[in-house]
């Protein structure tokens, strides 16, 4: 790795910080029903103070200050500092398997899209809808760089990613939302058919592994109807895919050529 690809790295990564920091306060403020664009200022939750520039400094802030606020010495929730660590390993990863490219702009706009709506799915169980809009708008207008094949795959994912997940809710009667529809179809813009396939297949056996954890946690019981928020493993499945996603695919494609030429399964 030479000095310039570290350099894209550690940029993308402060970069990512950043934008975990700033996607943390446009979910919550989303949730609450507040403005989170304007003049509108960062509080503390527990005293109303208004923050000033030094406390709004992504991961350095909460750390110096050790998770407590300047003022009246209430505590800050560690989720504002997980987010931007979250956020800061997901552009640096980008840049790590993209380099400065398309490539890279399209998947920012994928994981940083997933990241926020994970969020407001974990906050309160609702996705919002110009959320996943907006990131499959984004994806699909990155895609004209790349050529009407690339502008025709994200339309096909768009299809496949939203079909997907309607399938599930008219066969689970109203068992999943269509705000996770919405979802799959904006992350299928970016994603493309085939990845968006593997990014849900990845998502879903991440969300077997939390459900199965929890459970022997004793933080859900079977049966009870426990509301789960599926959004987080579905952006989990997305990281993946976009890190490695057409290597395996790759790999299956070959695979599957190999079995068709052996004969199987004729």
């Amino acid at each position: 790795m030479n000095v310039f690809a570290v350099f894209q790295i550690v940029i993308s990564a402060l970069l990512g910080a950043c934008l975990g920091s700033f996607l943390n306060v446009v979910a919550h403020r989303s949730v609450e029903g507040r403005c989170w664009w304007g003049k509108e200022r960062s509080v503390c939750e527990s005293c109303g103070k208004e923050l000033a520039a030094i406390e709004l400094i992504p991961l350095v802030s909460w750390l110096l200050q050790k998770g407590r606020c300047r003022g009246c010495g209430g505590k800050v929730s560690p989720r504002y500092f997980i987010v931007e660590v979250v956020g800061a390993a997901a552009a640096g990863l980008m840049a790590w398997r993209w380099g400065f490219s398309w490539a890279y702009a399209l998947s920012m706009v994928g994981a940083f899209g997933l990241l926020l709506n994970a969020l407001t799915d974990y906050e309160t169980r609702d996705v919002f809808d110009m959320f996943a809009l907006a990131m499959g708008i984004c994806g699909l207008f990155l895609r004209i760089f790349g050529g009407g094949d690339a502008v025709i795959d994200g339309l096909i994912g768009v299809a496949v990613g939203w079909g997907l997940f309607a399938v599930i809710i008219l066969v689970s009667r109203g068992g999943m939302g269509w705000g996770d529809a919405c979802l799959m179809g904006g992350a299928g813009a970016v994603l493309g058919w085939k990845m968006t396939l593997f990014a849900f297949y990845m998502g879903i056996m991440a969300g077997g592994g939390g459900i199965a954890w929890l459970m022997l946690r004793g933080k859900i019981k079977w049966g009870r109807g426990d509301s789960i928020p599926l959004v987080p493993y579905l952006a989990a499945g997305g990281m993946v895919a976009f890190l490695c996603g057409p290597q395996v695919l790759s790999v299956i494609g070959l695979r599957f050529q190999h079995f068709v030429q052996a004969g199987w399964p004729w």
